[in-house]
């Protein structure tokens, strides 16, 4: 079997309850996790690139996002607030 999977032969081992396994090299495997990833970072883009195309977007100053840093969850809240209304203006 290692000659199979160091040969980047996938292999299907059946059960009778048909919990199967699959054995692969460790460079196929990560080649498909790589995609994966891939697959969900092309998906997040895919929604902030339409969220910008419907303006929902808030944009910050360097000072205002240098300021964040420091502030709690509801000074951040409140900052969002009034940058979603300054861009309403």
């Amino acid at each position: 079997m290692s000659d199979l999977v160091t040969s980047g032969e996938v292999v299907l081992i059946a059960s009778p309850r048909n919990d199967n396994f699959v054995v692969m090299s460790e460079n196929e495997y990560n080649r498909l996790e790589k995609a994966h990833r891939n697959v969900a970072h092309v998906a997040k883009t895919d929604k902030s690139l339409r969220e910008l195309a419907e303006g929902k977007v808030v944009s910050f100053t360097v000072d205002e996002l240098e300021a964040m840093e420091n502030m709690s969850a509801e000074e951040t809240q409140a900052l969002i607030a009034q940058a979603r209304e300054r861009q309403r203006e």
